[in-house]
């Protein structure tokens, strides 16, 4: 994708959704992280409906370390995986309340310390929580940047590297939920949406992809 198209390309998307959020539900930094742990190989929606729940009894890290292993595992055991998501939660907390003073670090030095917090988990706090222009690359964002020639690479480092280096200044922050959502419900793996794409015209797929006929 050439420079002039990417800057078109995100002037559309920031258009259409000029404020992207994440569609996991917080309120504080550490229920973001939460959230973003419990996430792996879940649905946005099968996290909310959890910590729908969770949240309103145990919302810090002291909080859940109260609610003991068996506690908070009562809560998010229709999540895939939750009981090693549970241990790790539980160890991320110890460490918080033991060496940050219960707080979520904003460095991804610190971040990547916490148990099941890894180099994309550290991304998305930082970027959603602390408004730093990183880059969060899951499945979506992976897809989109190699399928649209926007930041082609072989592994989710190459891509994150360049869309740091493709994606314009003004655009960084947002550019993760934007892409993130395109690959959702549009730029979808089997078969992409382009003919409700708003960004089809910038983008290298071929051949795009027509909408499926009506039946009479």
């Amino acid at each position: 994708m050439k420079k002039n198209d990417i800057e078109h390309f995100f002037a559309t998307l920031r258009e259409a959704n000029p404020e992207p959020r994440t569609e996991l539900e917080y309120s504080s930094n550490f229920e973001l992280l939460t959230a973003v742990l419990l996430s792996a190989q879940a649905t946005d929606v099968g996290v909310n409906k959890a910590t729908r729940k969770l949240f309103p009894v145990a919302n810090t890290p002291q909080a859940i370390l109260d609610l003991g292993l068996e506690g908070l595992e009562s809560y998010i055991k229709t999540i895939g995986l939750y009981r090693s998501k549970a241990k790790h939660l539980m160890e991320t907390c110890r460490i918080l309340v033991e060496q940050f003073n219960g707080e979520v670090p904003s460095t991804r030095e610190a971040l990547e310390t916490l148990p099941g917090v890894g180099r994309k988990t550290a991304n998305v706090v930082l970027n959603v929580g602390f408004g730093q222009p990183t880059m969060a690359v899951d499945t979506h964002i992976f897809r989109v940047s190699n399928r649209t020639g926007l930041a082609p690479g072989k592994t989710p480092l190459e891509v994150e590297k360049q869309l740091l280096k493709r994606v314009p200044a003004e655009y960084a922050v947002n550019s993760h939920h934007w892409l993130i959502l395109l690959g959702r419900y549009v730029c979808q793996a089997r078969k992409p949406k382009c003919w409700e794409c708003l960004v089809s015209p910038y983008c290298d797929f071929k051949p795009k992809t027509e909408a499926p006929a009506r039946k009479s």
